[in-house]
């Protein structure tokens, strides 16, 4: 039994997480190392019996410290904070709990598997909120583990049949089965002393994980014996012959020895229709199709489920206006390889533009100016170039083609309608701020 833990961190759900530990038998400790805390905050934990300390109480005492993986601190941490999660909750979850990692794909995987497991009352906690079938129980909560706990709670009394459950940096060890997405972009946490790669690792206390082929084979083959794979061209669940469309991509998926979660091992053909304009989109899809089969899902119900998925608002949608087709790609993630995957959707699109644009402060990561700059001035001439808002302002100068710039947003968009037929719109925020749409 934990006598006296240490939970470090406020700003990323050691609040939710302090709390829950306080209704348990031990003496509970909160460090708040960003100082963040506001005063409501402050008297929560105070009401439930935490006390704030600072870092001289770990020298000074013998306690389990809870930090999360991200954390940098010299002091050894006993368990992270999806660790803290899973102990809190592996007694409660009482339905398959399917977590989602990886750099890029996460959302959108999430949304495909709400799909294809329709059919269970899937309760959902994911960058856009928490939902259960139709209903949005809470918006604007972050992917950090301790909302998993909160997810749990405002969805149990809908009797869910599965909880499919968005992750940051690794899994909590509560998942049948875990995905990690792809590892686009191995960046540095921890002020520089981890990699993602060495956080995510943490979604193979999972049963059974589904991983990107290229990750797997670079940092995980360790854990063959309880992954399976996916790719375009390699993997336990791969494609042949993908026949690309803005609305929908048809695509042949071959299955190859991928174990299932009750010790069976498929093998199988079959055709799938679902939106995915570009590679990385059937990368998304080949990882919930890898999931699905992996806990039993059926073939049927996996391609019902993705012919019913049509994007995703923020994650790659499409807008129709009379004869001009938009390309949406507006989320707080953007960087380098998300415009680079985007823009991989114009091959074969005339009278084609680029919006790129957008805000500062929206994520932790900030977005590399002189690499993106580089990748915009490699779009061929034949395809237009707009930039807007304060990070089109700040790259402007280091463009070195030929560009618009229009200091408002809406204005990029209404000029990109009156000169192109096909506008794709990368936009750096957070998509609910972007309103009057």
């Amino acid at each position: 039994m934990l006598d006296k833990i240490l939970i470090v961190d406020m700003t990323h759900g050691g609040v939710k997480l302090a709390t829950e530990f306080s209704k348990l038998n031990c003496d509970v400790f909160a460090w708040d190392i960003y100082h963040t805390l506001n005063k409501e905050q402050k008297e929560h934990l105070q009401i439930n019996k935490v006390e704030l300390v600072d870092e001289d109480f770990i020298t000074e005492n013998e306690v389990f410290i809870v930090a999360p993986v991200h954390c940098n601190l010299e002091h050894p941490v006993h368990m992270t904070h999806h660790e803290a999660v899973g102990y809190l909750l592996k007694s409660s979850v009482n339905v398959p709990v399917i977590e989602v990692t990886g750099v890029k794909g996460k959302t959108s995987v999430v949304y495909m598997l709400k799909e294809i497991f329709n059919d269970v009352n899937p309760l959902i906690l994911s960058s856009l909120g928490i939902e259960i079938g139709d209903m949005v129980l809470e918006r604007d909560v972050s992917i950090t583990p301790a909302n998993i706990i909160t997810a749990w709670e405002l969805g149990q009394k809908y009797n869910p049949g599965i909880f499919i459950v968005e992750n940051s940096l690794g899994g909590t060890g509560l998942a049948s089965v875990g995905i990690l997405t792809n590892i686009v972009e191995d960046y540095s946490i921890a002020s520089g002393t981890k990699k993602a790669s060495q956080a995510k690792e943490q979604i193979f206390k999972s049963g059974l994980v589904v991983c990107d082929i290229d990750p797997y084979q670079k940092f995980y083959i360790h854990y063959r014996e309880k992954t399976n794979t996916s790719g375009l061209t390699n993997g336990n669940v791969r494609t042949r012959g993908i026949t690309y469309g803005l609305k929908e991509s048809t695509f042949n998926v071959e299955v190859q020895g991928l174990k299932t979660i009750s010790g069976e091992f498929l093998h199988d053909k079959f055709q799938v229709e679902t939106f995915a304009p570009a590679p990385h989109h059937v990368e998304n899809a080949l990882s919930a199709i890898c999931v699905s089969l992996s806990c039993g899902k059926s073939i049927e119900d996996i391609k019902t489920g993705l012919k019913n998925f049509h994007g995703l608002i923020g994650r790659t949608s499409l807008k129709f206006n009379e004869d001009t087709v938009i390309i949406e790609e507006i989320n707080p993630g953007i960087n380098v390889t998300a415009v680079e995957r985007a823009l991989g959707m114009l091959k074969h699109l005339s009278r084609s533009v680029v919006i790129f644009g957008g805000q500062y402060g929206v994520t932790c990561e900030e977005i590399h100016e002189e690499s993106v700059s580089q990748v915009l001035n490699e779009i061929n001439n034949d395809i237009g170039l707009i930039l807007t808002d304060e990070l089109g302002a700040a790259i402007n100068h280091r463009i070195k083609r030929d560009v618009n710039y229009e200091e408002d947003f809406y204005m990029a968009v209404e000029y990109a309608k009156k000169h192109y037929q096909n506008i794709l719109l990368i936009y750096r925020s957070n998509f609910l701020d972007i309103d009057h749409r």
